[in-house]
Protein backbone atom coordinates (compact mmCIF):
# COMPACT_ATOMS: atom_id res chain seq x y z
CA UNK A 1 0.00 0.00 0.00
CA UNK A 2 1.19 3.51 -0.79
CA UNK A 3 1.97 5.46 2.36
CA UNK A 4 0.10 8.71 2.95
CA UNK A 5 3.33 10.59 3.70
CA UNK A 6 3.24 13.89 1.85
CA UNK A 7 6.90 14.93 2.00
CA UNK A 8 8.00 15.90 -1.51
CA UNK A 9 11.33 14.71 -2.99
CA UNK A 10 12.61 18.27 -2.63
CA UNK A 11 12.11 17.99 1.15
CA UNK A 12 13.81 14.61 1.52
CA UNK A 13 16.57 14.77 -1.09
CA UNK A 14 19.97 16.45 -1.17
CA UNK A 15 20.88 16.75 -4.82
CA UNK A 16 20.40 13.24 -6.23
CA UNK A 17 20.36 11.50 -2.86
CA UNK A 18 17.50 10.65 -0.55
CA UNK A 19 18.45 11.70 2.97
CA UNK A 20 15.49 10.26 4.89
CA UNK A 21 12.41 8.20 4.08
CA UNK A 22 10.05 5.98 6.06
CA UNK A 23 7.26 5.56 3.50
CA UNK A 24 7.50 1.77 3.28
CA UNK A 25 7.40 0.09 6.72
CA UNK A 26 8.56 -3.31 5.42
CA UNK A 27 11.56 -1.79 3.66
CA UNK A 28 12.45 0.42 6.62
CA UNK A 29 12.40 -2.70 8.77
CA UNK A 30 14.54 -4.64 6.29
CA UNK A 31 17.17 -2.05 5.40
CA UNK A 32 20.43 -1.19 7.11
CA UNK A 33 20.59 2.09 5.23
CA UNK A 34 19.19 3.94 2.24
CA UNK A 35 21.15 2.95 -0.87
CA UNK A 36 21.34 5.94 -3.18
CA UNK A 37 22.63 6.10 -6.72
CA UNK A 38 26.35 5.89 -7.37
CA UNK A 39 28.29 7.83 -9.98
CA UNK A 40 28.76 11.34 -11.37
CA UNK A 41 25.97 13.87 -10.94
CA UNK A 42 26.34 14.80 -14.63
CA UNK A 43 26.65 11.32 -16.14
CA UNK A 44 25.39 10.79 -19.69
CA UNK A 45 24.26 7.22 -18.94
CA UNK A 46 21.97 6.23 -16.07
CA UNK A 47 21.47 2.55 -15.25
CA UNK A 48 18.34 1.71 -13.27
CA UNK A 49 18.08 -1.56 -11.38
CA UNK A 50 15.34 -3.04 -9.25
CA UNK A 51 16.53 -2.53 -5.68
CA UNK A 52 19.49 -3.21 -3.38
CA UNK A 53 20.34 -6.72 -2.27
CA UNK A 54 22.17 -7.83 0.85
CA UNK A 55 25.64 -6.76 -0.34
CA UNK A 56 24.36 -3.40 -1.57
CA UNK A 57 22.50 -2.84 1.71
CA UNK A 58 25.67 -3.57 3.68
CA UNK A 59 27.97 -1.39 1.55
CA UNK A 60 25.54 1.42 0.72
CA UNK A 61 26.20 1.27 -3.06
CA UNK A 62 24.13 -0.28 -5.85
CA UNK A 63 25.42 -3.22 -7.91
CA UNK A 64 28.47 -4.21 -5.88
CA UNK A 65 27.87 -7.98 -5.81
CA UNK A 66 28.37 -10.55 -8.58
CA UNK A 67 25.96 -8.72 -10.87
CA UNK A 68 27.90 -5.53 -10.31
CA UNK A 69 31.13 -7.25 -11.33
CA UNK A 70 29.53 -8.43 -14.60
CA UNK A 71 28.25 -4.91 -15.25
CA UNK A 72 31.62 -3.28 -14.58
CA UNK A 73 33.55 -5.78 -16.71
CA UNK A 74 31.17 -5.44 -19.64
CA UNK A 75 31.19 -1.65 -19.41
CA UNK A 76 34.96 -1.72 -19.79
CA UNK A 77 34.64 -3.99 -22.81
CA UNK A 78 32.44 -1.44 -24.61
CA UNK A 79 34.61 1.56 -23.75
CA UNK A 80 32.86 2.82 -20.63
CA UNK A 81 33.92 2.78 -16.99
CA UNK A 82 31.74 2.58 -13.93
CA UNK A 83 33.21 5.90 -12.78
CA UNK A 84 31.71 7.59 -15.87
CA UNK A 85 28.13 6.31 -15.51
CA UNK A 86 25.52 6.56 -12.78
CA UNK A 87 23.75 3.54 -11.32
CA UNK A 88 20.59 3.71 -9.24
CA UNK A 89 17.53 1.60 -8.38
CA UNK A 90 13.73 1.81 -8.51
CA UNK A 91 13.63 1.45 -4.73
CA UNK A 92 16.46 2.53 -2.45
CA UNK A 93 15.91 0.14 0.44
CA UNK A 94 16.45 -3.61 0.47
CA UNK A 95 13.21 -5.61 0.22
CA UNK A 96 12.95 -8.41 2.81
CA UNK A 97 14.68 -11.60 1.65
CA UNK A 98 15.51 -9.85 -1.64
CA UNK A 99 11.95 -10.19 -2.92
CA UNK A 100 10.70 -8.00 -5.77
CA UNK A 101 9.55 -4.53 -4.72
CA UNK A 102 5.79 -4.33 -4.39
CA UNK A 103 3.65 -1.98 -6.43
CA UNK A 104 3.14 0.42 -3.53
CA UNK A 105 6.85 0.45 -2.71
CA UNK A 106 7.71 1.26 -6.32
CA UNK A 107 5.12 4.05 -6.25
CA UNK A 108 6.50 5.46 -2.99
CA UNK A 109 10.00 5.68 -4.48
CA UNK A 110 8.92 6.85 -7.95
CA UNK A 111 9.23 10.54 -7.12
CA UNK A 112 12.81 10.07 -5.97
CA UNK A 113 13.73 8.28 -9.19
CA UNK A 114 12.06 10.88 -11.39
CA UNK A 115 13.76 13.70 -9.47
CA UNK A 116 17.14 11.98 -9.85
CA UNK A 117 16.55 11.60 -13.59
CA UNK A 118 15.45 15.23 -13.97
CA UNK A 119 18.45 16.59 -12.09
CA UNK A 120 20.93 14.26 -13.79
CA UNK A 121 19.42 14.82 -17.26
CA UNK A 122 21.13 11.77 -18.86
CA UNK A 123 21.38 11.13 -22.58
CA UNK A 124 20.12 7.57 -22.12
CA UNK A 125 18.45 5.57 -19.34
CA UNK A 126 19.27 1.85 -19.30
CA UNK A 127 16.79 -0.36 -17.44
CA UNK A 128 18.43 -3.50 -16.04
CA UNK A 129 15.83 -6.24 -16.00
CA UNK A 130 12.07 -6.65 -16.00
CA UNK A 131 11.07 -4.61 -12.93
CA UNK A 132 12.74 -1.29 -13.87
CA UNK A 133 11.79 -1.73 -17.54
CA UNK A 134 8.11 -2.19 -16.75
CA UNK A 135 8.21 0.47 -14.04
CA UNK A 136 9.49 3.21 -16.33
CA UNK A 137 7.77 2.13 -19.55
CA UNK A 138 4.50 1.36 -17.74
CA UNK A 139 3.79 -1.72 -19.83
CA UNK A 140 4.57 -5.42 -19.88
CA UNK A 141 8.12 -6.06 -21.13
CA UNK A 142 9.60 -9.31 -22.44
CA UNK A 143 13.17 -8.38 -21.55
CA UNK A 144 14.90 -11.29 -23.29
CA UNK A 145 13.20 -10.47 -26.59
CA UNK A 146 13.29 -6.68 -26.21
CA UNK A 147 16.81 -6.14 -24.89
CA UNK A 148 18.54 -3.51 -27.00
CA UNK A 149 15.26 -1.76 -27.83
CA UNK A 150 15.13 2.02 -27.37
CA UNK A 151 11.83 3.64 -26.46
CA UNK A 152 11.02 7.29 -25.85
CA UNK A 153 8.88 8.22 -22.86
CA UNK A 154 7.99 11.44 -21.10
CA UNK A 155 8.87 12.01 -17.46
CA UNK A 156 7.70 15.18 -15.78
CA UNK A 157 7.04 16.66 -19.20
CA UNK A 158 10.50 15.92 -20.60
CA UNK A 159 11.31 13.35 -23.30
CA UNK A 160 13.61 10.54 -22.16
CA UNK A 161 15.16 7.67 -24.09
CA UNK A 162 14.98 4.31 -22.35
CA UNK A 163 17.13 1.37 -23.45
CA UNK A 164 15.80 -2.02 -22.32
CA UNK A 165 18.57 -4.30 -21.08
CA UNK A 166 18.93 -7.72 -19.53
CA UNK A 167 19.84 -7.77 -15.87
CA UNK A 168 23.52 -8.72 -15.52
CA UNK A 169 22.46 -11.60 -13.26
CA UNK A 170 20.80 -13.20 -16.30
CA UNK A 171 24.27 -13.75 -17.77
CA UNK A 172 25.33 -15.61 -14.63
CA UNK A 173 22.44 -18.04 -14.94
CA UNK A 174 22.69 -18.36 -18.72
CA UNK A 175 26.06 -17.53 -20.28
CA UNK A 176 24.49 -17.45 -23.74
CA UNK A 177 22.86 -14.15 -22.73
CA UNK A 178 26.23 -12.42 -22.37
CA UNK A 179 26.44 -11.48 -26.03
CA UNK A 180 23.06 -9.74 -26.03
CA UNK A 181 23.96 -8.00 -22.77
CA UNK A 182 27.23 -6.73 -24.23
CA UNK A 183 25.54 -5.56 -27.43
CA UNK A 184 23.02 -3.57 -25.42
CA UNK A 185 25.78 -1.86 -23.46
CA UNK A 186 27.48 -1.05 -26.76
CA UNK A 187 24.26 0.66 -27.81
CA UNK A 188 24.25 2.60 -24.54
CA UNK A 189 27.84 3.71 -25.18
CA UNK A 190 26.94 4.86 -28.69
CA UNK A 191 23.84 6.73 -27.56
CA UNK A 192 25.58 8.44 -24.66
CA UNK A 193 27.57 10.73 -26.94
CA UNK A 194 30.39 10.87 -24.38
CA UNK A 195 33.98 11.18 -25.56
CA UNK A 196 35.10 8.50 -23.12
CA UNK A 197 32.53 6.07 -24.55
CA UNK A 198 34.32 5.80 -27.87
CA UNK A 199 37.37 3.77 -28.78
CA UNK A 200 37.56 5.28 -32.25
CA UNK A 201 35.46 4.91 -35.36
CA UNK A 202 32.01 6.13 -36.20
CA UNK A 203 28.97 5.45 -34.06
CA UNK A 204 26.84 2.56 -35.22
CA UNK A 205 23.76 4.65 -34.52
CA UNK A 206 24.55 7.95 -36.22
CA UNK A 207 21.13 7.96 -37.81
CA UNK A 208 19.18 7.33 -34.61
Amino acid sequence: MVDDQTDSPEETMDGLEVTACERCPALVESRSQIVNGDGPTDADVLFVGEGPGATEDAEGRPFVGRSGSVLEETLLEVGLEREHVRITNCVRCRPPENRDPRTGELANCRGYLETEIARLDPEIIVTLGKVPSEHLLERSVAVTKETGTVEEIRLDGSPRRVLICLHPAATLYNRSQLGAFRETLETAADLSGSDHSRRGGQSRLDGF
